[in-house]
């Protein structure tokens, strides 16, 4: 029986922060630097408070978000060794629900829909790994945490962080050798 392992979508497989960063040049005309976001929390990224929501709750975003760089291939690769699982807290942006799953169908469509939860709450996940960006998804997991480094966790060090998906990949690796 393979082990189990949790993804979640944004700032994880779909590259969430360049996104941001160009809607908000869009909408305000201000180019923010990736660099300049480094230790702020999602709320405080922006000068205009509530601009992640604002844009995470606007129809299109979810769609258009771009791919993480190699999480596609990194999920193919792992799903020889594990059975893998695409979690969303999609439940916070109800209207995002059928973008997250069309965005899915686009880009990960070898992921069967039997493998993709949307929840409000990641507690209830029980797999074996959960790779996340969100301290408050994995400090209530039960399993092993793989931390998805991201502006808004850079501060925190009470789980394993990786950088990117060959980390993602090298770190399974040597722990399943």
């Amino acid at each position: 029986m393979k082990k189990t392992i949790a993804i979640d979508m944004d700032g994880v497989i779909a590259d969430v922060e360049p996104h941001f960063l160009n809607w908000y040049e869009i909408d305000y005309g201000i180019k923010v630097a990736r660099q300049d976001l480094m230790g702020l929390s999602e709320e405080d990224a922006f000068p205009e408070k509530g601009t992640i929501r604002k844009f995470a709750s606007t129809p299109g975003f979810f769609l258009t978000v771009p791919v993480m760089p190699g999480a596609i291939e990194a999920v193919k690769a792992l799903m020889a060794d594990y059975e893998v699982y695409i979690v969303s807290a999609a439940m916070e942006f109800p209207q995002s629900l059928p973008e997250k799953l069309q965005w899915l169908k686009t880009h990960f469509s070898f992921i069967s829909w039997k493998n993709i939860i949307f929840c409000g709450d990641k507690s209830i996940i029980n797999t074996d790994y959960m790779i996340d960006d969100h301290i408050r998804n994995l400090d209530n997991f039960k399993g092993k945490c793989i931390m998805f480094h991201a502006f808004h966790n850079i501060n925190y060090h009470h789980h394993i962080r990786v950088n990117n998906w060959d980390e993602v990949l090298n770190l399974l690796r040597r722990t399943n050798h």
